[in-house]
């Protein structure tokens, strides 16, 4: 990972991970720059190889439960079907991972969501080419590149993950997708119609359409936001349905997979009788504490030093990045930097009852 001047795509700072984090006692705890579609389909086949129920098509429009929902209640959630009718669904607990717009957050706490929303406008793209496609057109003999993405690697030497440093068009860049920085105010048709100049002026070796697909496009607006609680009763907030944050340095997913791995502990140690349920009081307490104390500040300060006013002078006024310079000799600071992003993680197992 590392970030670049705008001009000549330089390296300002940056680290390799595998130094330090590929064997941390056994573990390789390196980060890792996965598709999200693909992420998805490996997911889902999970939760079915579990005897999971995955139903699409089903919007939740209503979240309530008993009044007595914090001992022996019930929860539950009203369905609207791809047909039209809405049905009840009932369990012990409802635990809405619905999102920046979660119906189960807003049956919760209306429209308090705390926090601001950045004054920028980001479009997220996915860029590669159609691989089915691809194959197509080997199928018929006829010829065909085997690359499945724009060659940031092959032909400009850029690595898994690259932070652009510009006031107006700071990108991020993996070999999957490129997230910039665009003009406010604009409509979808316009944003999508800027998308090839924007491309042309900021990527190395200024490509031209023709040169990559793009899969998808998602104009977005950045906010800074966590609900009040995490709990109420039997109904609970994990992930983007609880808590946002830019997308810089990838604390959103991460801080959503720490939040559903934590919860996860916590109904087990309920389930195995080895906690009450007081324990997910605590889910709630310290889930909050760490977006206040570790996913809020940092991507905060991702996205301003991605997007600084003045990239030429960045690294003389960026301590993280000073000590990144460090760490290119000096694999012991440069472990305990990077192991410093785990704190994010909670383990609530430690709260189990002792047998």
């Amino acid at each position: 990972m590392c970030w670049r001047d705008p001009d000549s795509h330089k390296i300002i700072a940056g680290f390799d991970a595998s130094k330090v984090l590929s064997d941390v006692d056994g573990q390789d705890l390196r980060t890792h720059c996965y598709v999200l579609q693909d992420l998805d389909e490996l997911m889902l086949k999970e939760v079915r190889k579990y005897g999971g129920e995955v139903e699409f098509d089903a919007e939740v429009v209503g979240v309530g439960q008993d009044e007595d929902g914090e001992v022996g209640g019930r929860a539950w959630v009203e369905v609207k079907r791809k047909g039209g009718e809405v049905e009840r669904e009932e369990a012990d607990y409802v635990v809405g991972c619905d999102g920046a717009n979660s119906i189960v957050r807003r049956s919760l706490f209306g429209d308090q969501f705390p926090g601001f929303t950045w004054d920028a406008q980001i479009i997220a793209t996915n860029v590669c080419l159609l691989f089915s496609l691809l194959l197509f057109w080997a199928w018929l003999g006829l010829t065909w590149k085997q690359q499945t993405f724009y060659d940031f690697e092959g032909k400009f030497g850029w690595h898994d993950a690259n932070f652009i440093v510009h006031p107006e068009n700071f990108f991020v860049n993996n070999m999957y997708r490129i997230t910039y920085g665009e003009t406010p105010g604009l409509t979808r048709e316009e944003y999508i119609a800027r998308q090839p100049m924007k491309f042309q002026q900021m990527l190395p070796g200024h490509p031209k359409p023709d040169e990559y697909k793009i899969v998808n496009i998602s104009p977005y607006k950045m906010h800074q936001r966590c609900a009040p609680k995490f709990r109420v009763g039997r109904i609970l907030l994990a992930a983007d349905a609880a808590h946002l944050c830019n997308p810089w340095g990838g604390l959103g997913i991460t801080g959503g997979f720490v939040d559903v791995g934590g919860l996860f502990d916590c109904l087990v140690g309920i389930w195995e009788n080895k906690a009450g349920e007081d324990i997910l009081e605590l889910y709630s307490e310290k889930r909050i504490e760490k977006w206040q104390t570790v996913i809020n500040p940092i991507s905060q300060e991702n996205f301003r030093r991605v997007s600084d006013k003045d990239p030429r002078t960045r690294f003389e006024r960026d301590e993280f990045m000073q000590l990144l310079k460090k760490g290119e000799t000096d694999d012991v600071l440069l472990k305990d930097l990077l192991l410093g992003f785990m704190e994010v993680r909670y383990d609530f197992t430690q709260h189990y009852k002792v047998r």
